[in-house]
């Protein structure tokens, strides 16, 4: 946990400026190259801006799943061994289905915040890699086309209450306990 939290200790735009480093000319590549693989480019791809979103956005999913797994009652694992399951059946039948309120929460949260990234296609994807909030950066100040724009912003805003809407429901519906949006 310890490894998931203290990146969360700087900045956003700082962290990634060090992936930029990282997988640029003088970082990864550089490496590689000494290594005896030449010529490989890792920034201003889509794989960068892999890595950049995971980075990013990996402590806003480990940590909702974190408090799901620890509130799980350490007595159902264990009967599920006694009932003759393997690991990977205690683990589809028991802890998934008693963690799916902290997984569906992370994919909530990472869901909320990928909707309107632009830093990181940006920097690490040099423009090249596009997100939604790239096409809104496009339609405001370089096509100037602010009607659109807004009416695009809007139409975002709206699909992440619905989803958010939906989320919510399912989730009280089922009497589920969870770490909740709102």
């Amino acid at each position: 946990m310890i490894l998931v939290i203290v990146p969360f200790w700087t900045s956003f735009l700082i962290r990634t400026y060090a992936w930029m480093y990282i997988l640029g000319g003088r970082g990864l590549p550089a490496l590689l190259d000494w290594i005896g693989f030449p010529d490989i480019r890792l920034i201003n791809t889509p794989f960068a801006v892999l890595i950049g979103i995971v980075y990013g956005y990996l402590p806003l999913m480990v940590f909702p799943i974190f408090v799901s797994l620890e509130k799980l009652d350490k007595r159902l694992l264990e009967a599920s061994e006694d009932l003759g399951a393997n690991p990977w059946g205690t683990f589809r039948q028991v802890t998934l289905p008693l963690s799916a309120p902290g997984v569906i929460t992370g994919c909530m949260l990472v869901f909320i915040l990928l909707m309107g990234e632009y830093l990181i296609p940006q920097l690490l994807g040099g423009g090249k890699v596009f997100f939604i909030g790239n096409a809104l950066v496009d339609l405001f100040l370089q096509s100037l086309n602010w009607p659109f724009g807004s009416a695009c912003a809007v139409a975002l805003v709206a699909i992440m209450v619905v989803t958010i809407s939906i989320y919510l429901k399912v989730t009280r519906a089922q009497g589920q306990r969870d770490v909740s949006l709102m």
